[in-house]
């Protein structure tokens, strides 16, 4: 892993969220896009070489919104930067780690994404994220 690529935050409303964390950072958000694999709208903030995700549900069924329900708003996941993240996962899974798919996926923001499951990682979601080279 070679940094921490973003912080995901969990929200009930991307749109008030974003005028919050506009006004909290200082800068605006840099892309809003919609997930349909993960039933998820996203907002990305930039602030120097570190990123924010909101995360806002598009499906009352989705991951997001059941979240939400049993939490609250709040941190969903850290995800991590990889060169490779096949050799990566293949790594964790070595290591006893428990992913949330066996392969990757296209997730937001031009990446390839694979979850690890928080009851392998002191109860965080870790993401894995690898740019996309088109």
């Amino acid at each position: 892993m070679r940094k921490i690529e973003h912080i995901g935050i969990a929200v009930k409303d991307l749109e008030k969220s974003n005028q919050l964390f506009e006004q909290l950072l200082g800068v605006k958000h840099y892309k809003i896009e919609e997930v349909l694999s993960e039933s998820v709208k996203t907002s990305f903030f930039e602030v120097g070489p570190n990123k924010i995700e909101l995360l806002e549900a598009s499906n009352p069924d989705s991951a997001i919104a059941k979240f939400i329900e049993k939490r609250g708003e709040g941190i969903h996941h850290i995800a991590f930067d990889v060169e490779d993240i096949e050799a990566e996962m293949e790594r964790l899974k070595e290591q006893g780690f428990r992913l949330l798919n066996e392969k990757p996926k296209r997730g937001a923001d031009n990446k390839l994404v694979c979850f690890v499951h928080p009851k392998s990682a002191n109860g965080v979601l870790v993401e894995l994220c690898q740019s996309i080279k088109e």
